[in-house]
């Protein structure tokens, strides 16, 4: 029947909508193998010998010429600050005072123990003159007798010629015995007169002796004296000293930078409180100096006279700064491997103001050869440098190098890398070990 044949092929249509569409649809059979990009087009470079001039970029520091910080030498309190921040002093000039009235007093002590001192040497003094004077008249005196001791021995001589005289004629009995005892007696007077001026020239030698022992006595107390004296002078000239330190001067003229006391502030002598902010910090700062720190890897090409070019965020708009290295310090601090490098800079209009931070360019003297690529050559990956090396059949290898000199176009290679292998020039894209490339310049 018709409309029989009409349902049942219906209902297979119907059961053929409803089956999965794989049973459905004619699949294609699979590819044999997947397909693998191209190989990337490079350029490469090699190892270039060149003769370079080492230059090289570090940060660097303005430093005053000369920076001291003013500290007490003795304890007191502030009389006068005379100076604050900003003020420009000349050497010497006087920043504060301090008080100190107890050493004032013990200088008044002084002064009248060397006023004392120089009393006593004067009174020394007058006893050498008075026991030099006492000498000199025994001296006169012992003179003056040994003159008289000559007239009495020649008025002895004429008075025993003359008894001896008589004494004959008597005893021939041609003079009376009476006018033998009147020459007798005269005799007798000048030996006494004689014996008379002996003992007074004894005694005046006596007198004289003492006066010389006298002398040595007074010229001892006179040394002393003068020691007493000087010993005074020299403990005031010390207290004066230590007075001094109570005004506090500028060692050189500068700028006073820093200021940390007020009047009526109590300061104590630094040995007593150690080390802590200073009264004054003074810096000279008409000349600088410049501090750069050089890696290891340049600090044996550095010499004094090589050109250093400095600039400074502060003067953007102004023409870098030529100058060349002063100083350099010979040894690597342990601390950070750098050798420290310093410049001085007239600074009288006072542009460079110390703390200030750039970036010096130093170009050294020294040339050398050396093996280098090009800087776009080479990545730098967690602080190791690497190269792309290409071999014959254009394959890849990732390689270590060891760098030295960097001038910003050349990097120098020290290790890593030999003559004649080349490597892939500039590229955005890594590589890695294996890669097919395509060497454009070969």
């Amino acid at each position: 029947m018709p409309n029989d044949r009409n349902f049942r092929f219906l209902l297979a249509l119907i059961a053929c909508a409803t089956l999965p569409l794989s049973g459905c649809t004619k699949t294609e059979a699979p590819s044999g193998a997947e397909k693998k990009p191209a190989p990337v087009s490079v350029k490469t470079v090699s190892l270039n010998q060149e003769q370079i001039k080492r230059t090289s970029v570090q940060p660097a520091t303005v430093l005053p010429y000369h920076r001291t910080e003013i500290r007490a030498n003795l304890s007191g309190y502030v009389s006068e600050v005379l100076v604050d921040i900003g003020d420009v002093v000349e050497a010497q000039k006087p920043l504060a005072k301090i008080a100190v009235p107890e050493l004032d007093k013990q200088r008044l002590v002084l002064q009248a123990r060397v006023e004392y001192a120089k009393a006593q040497e004067l009174q020394a003094s007058a006893g050498v003159t008075l026991a030099t004077a006492q000498a000199q008249s025994a001296e006169a005196v012992i003179e003056q007798a040994k003159s008289e001791l000559s007239k009495t021995a020649a008025l002895l001589a004429a008075a025993e010629a003359e008894f001896t005289r008589i004494n004959d004629l008597v005893s021939r009995q041609s003079l009376e015995n009476r006018v033998l005892d009147e020459v007798r007696k005269k005799r007798d007077a000048e030996l006494a007169s004689q014996q008379a001026v002996q003992s007074s020239i004894k005694s005046a030698e006596a007198e004289y002796t003492v006066a010389q022992a006298k002398i040595a006595a007074a010229e001892a107390e006179l040394a002393a004296a003068k020691a007493e004296t000087s010993i005074a002078e020299r403990e005031l000239e010390e207290l004066d000293e230590l007075i001094a330190y109570a005004t506090l001067k500028a060692p050189f003229a500068g700028v006073v930078t820093q200021r940390h006391l007020d009047p009526g502030d109590l300061v104590r002598k630094t040995s007593e409180v150690g080390t802590g902010a200073p009264l004054f910090v003074i810096s000279k700062v008409d000349k600088v100096r410049v501090h750069i720190p050089v890696p290891e890897v340049d600090a044996p090409y550095i010499q004094p006279g090589d050109v250093v070019t400095l600039e400074f965020p502060s003067f953007q708009a102004e023409a870098p700064i030529k100058a060349s290295v002063t100083r350099i310090a010979g040894e690597l601090d342990k601390s950070t491997r750098t050798m420290l490098v310093e410049v001085e800079l007239d600074n009288t209009q006072g542009k460079l103001i110390p703390g200030m931070f750039g970036k010096a360019t130093i170009e050294m003297s020294q040339q050398s050869v050396a093996r280098t690529l090009p800087a776009r050559a080479i990545r730098f990956i967690s602080g190791e440098a690497i190269v792309y090396v290409v071999d014959e059949s254009q394959t890849v290898s990732v390689t270590k190098i060891k760098t030295g000199f960097d001038n910003g176009h050349s990097i120098e290679v020290s290790a890593g890398l030999e003559p004649g292998q080349e490597v892939i020039d500039a590229h955005l894209q890594r590589f890695v070990d294996g890669q097919k490339v395509t060497v454009l310049n070969r």
